[in-house]
């Protein structure tokens, strides 16, 4: 029974990073995309296009979008789904997910909603085609549970995609690091009058397992192939697992 666990460099209780994960989204939520365009210099919106690129999603898919928060996923997943195909909007954090859900709306966009944990998915087996987290699984307490939940929900010729921040390659390291604590606390202080998530996000990157970790954690959790994109030197890697 896991009875400590990572939030950013702390060791706490399970529910304790439950609690405090939550108020940090409650705490950004009305500046998520903001931050996300300014942090990234708009690269976001790129990582999230290959992403949907590489998941083959098309007319008629099945789509789970998971912490999907403010909706970007959502809307590009739904933009190729069409009108015969299903795209479900899902978060954890109530805050988050009404964000989402508004500007899906203000688009012209109607989407089931859904607020779910991700290590216990109400949806039975074999229910999507698609399964994808974006920037979400590293707030993940359990990890290997939520991968093993995107799994059972995965139908036969299925993939699972995780786009997540990542190990940068080594000779930029130095200058990541110190943007990351630096830059980043600064920045969400000036923006969003808030220092202390954006210092854990910097933290909870470097805690997050790297790309081969994390390849092997979605192996253990039963996908039969997973293949690693390295994005932007590995700041961001997506991860795609393929069920048969």
């Amino acid at each position: 029974m896991m009875d400590r666990t990572d939030f950013g460099y702390e060791q706490v209780a399970p529910d304790e990073k439950t609690r405090r994960v939550r108020g940090v989204f409650d705490s950004v939520a009305g500046k998520y995309d903001l931050m996300n365009d300014l942090m990234s210099g708009g690269l976001h919106r790129a990582w999230k296009r290959f992403a949907i690129e590489l998941s083959g999603v098309r007319a008629g898919s099945r789509v789970l979008d998971l912490a999907g928060g403010t909706g970007d996923l959502a809307r590009l997943f739904a933009s190729r789904a069409g009108k015969t195909g299903t795209v479900v909007h899902t978060d954890i954090n109530g805050a988050m997910l009404a964000a989402g859900r508004d500007k899906l709306l203000d688009q012209g966009i109607v989407l089931p909603t859904a607020k779910c944990n991700a290590e216990a998915l109400p949806f039975a087996p074999r229910s999507f085609d698609i399964v994808a987290i974006a920037f979400g699984l590293r707030n993940v307490t359990r990890k290997d549970r939520a991968l093993a939940e995107m799994r059972r929900v995965l139908a036969p010729g299925g993939a699972a995609l995780v786009l997540e921040f990542s190990r940068v390659w080594a000779p930029l390291a130095p200058a990541y690091d110190w943007y990351s604590f630096h830059v980043l606390p600064r920045l969400g202080k000036l923006v969003a009058n808030d220092e202390a998530s954006y210092r854990y996000l910097a933290e909870s990157i470097r805690m997050h397992p790297d790309q081969e970790a994390l390849r092997q954690m979605m192996s253990a959790a039963g996908f039969d192939r997973v293949d690693v994109h390295n994005l932007s030197a590995g700041v961001v890697a997506l991860h795609v697992g393929r069920v048969y």
